[in-house]
């Protein structure tokens, strides 16, 4: 059974800095640090800030006997990660790398909200603006859809496999129809066995599941916010966090780090103004090649 534990002793047994108290007001935030970087945790709150971007808990950290009590969980699979464990390195020969783009065929996703274009569009077309500029950096970089054809998600996950890929990203334009104020960049990852996710869309949440991509849950975690944090500098995007689902079908049968961004939603005019704008793709295209140098 998984228990809570202090945050001052973890972080004593791990060599870095103790947690210390930041604000009380409005929400009471600590600040814990390494040579990594800070995580900022709100107590009562899932709601932590890692290196100025939001992730999300899977438990609340609690005040207990005037000490900060993190989840076990917490601790393994969202603060050691971070903190404590080397920066990501993907390998540096035969890099491997399957980009996603989403959708495609009947299969039109989302469309904007301006004048109905529709996601799979935006998508290909920013697969085929990355996928020169990645190969420019070593990698060897291979396509779920080259065209406007409907994918099944099994086979997305199948083509990784079978082209032996290190990583793979998933790429999307987000939607809220037919609510027009939700804006922002969102990177998602496999939810780790235990915990809730960030997001179900009605789907069953079932804690104890054990996907095979729960293998590369700290992979996962490094590659999001690596991803995460270089897109919202090149964009200027609002940060709807590094999030966590079971749902999302091109990720949990991976077997390889893999993530999947929702770069705006196109129900929002003010960022479907941006998707639809080929230079606004083309900064997506490079912030990625960027942030996987």
């Amino acid at each position: 059974m998984t228990t809570w534990t202090s945050l001052d002793s973890w972080a004593a047994q791990r060599g870095i800095g103790r947690p210390h108290l930041l604000s009380d007001l409005p929400v009471t935030t600590y600040a814990i640090g390494s040579s990594n970087g800070v995580m900022l945790l709100e107590i009562g709150s899932r709601d932590a800030t890692w290196n100025g971007i939001q992730i999300d808990l899977g438990f609340e950290p609690q005040i207990i006997d005037d000490q900060i009590f993190v989840h076990g969980l917490d601790l393994q699979k969202n603060l050691e990660p971070l903190l404590c464990e080397p920066p990501l390195a993907p390998p540096q020969n035969d890099r491997v790398i399957v980009i996603d783009p989403g959708h495609g065929g009947i299969n039109s996703g989302t469309h904007s909200v301006l004048d109905g274009r529709l996601e799979k569009e935006f998508t290909l077309d920013w697969a085929r603006r990355l996928a020169p500029l990645l190969e420019q950096e070593g990698w060897r970089v291979f396509l779920t859809r080259t065209n406007d054809v409907d994918v099944p998600l099994l086979d997305r996950v199948m083509f990784a496999e079978a082209h032996h890929a290190d990583l793979f990203i998933s790429l999307h334009f987000n939607s809220l129809a037919p609510d027009k104020k939700p804006v922002g960049l969102e990177t998602y990852c496999l939810t780790p066995t235990g915990m809730p996710s960030t997001l179900s869309r009605n789907y069953p949440d079932i804690w104890t599941e054990n996907f095979p991509n729960n293998a590369y849950d700290a992979q996962n975690l490094e590659l999001a916010v690596r991803l995460h944090a270089t897109l919202l500098r090149a964009t200027g995007l609002e940060d709807h966090g590094v999030n966590r689902a079971r749902f999302i079908g091109v990720l949990h049968k991976q077997s390889r780090p893999a993530v999947l961004i929702e770069a705006g939603f196109l129900s929002n005019p003010s960022d479907a103004k941006l998707i639809e704008t080929p230079l606004f793709r083309q900064k997506l295209a490079e912030a990625i090649a960027a942030a996987l140098k």
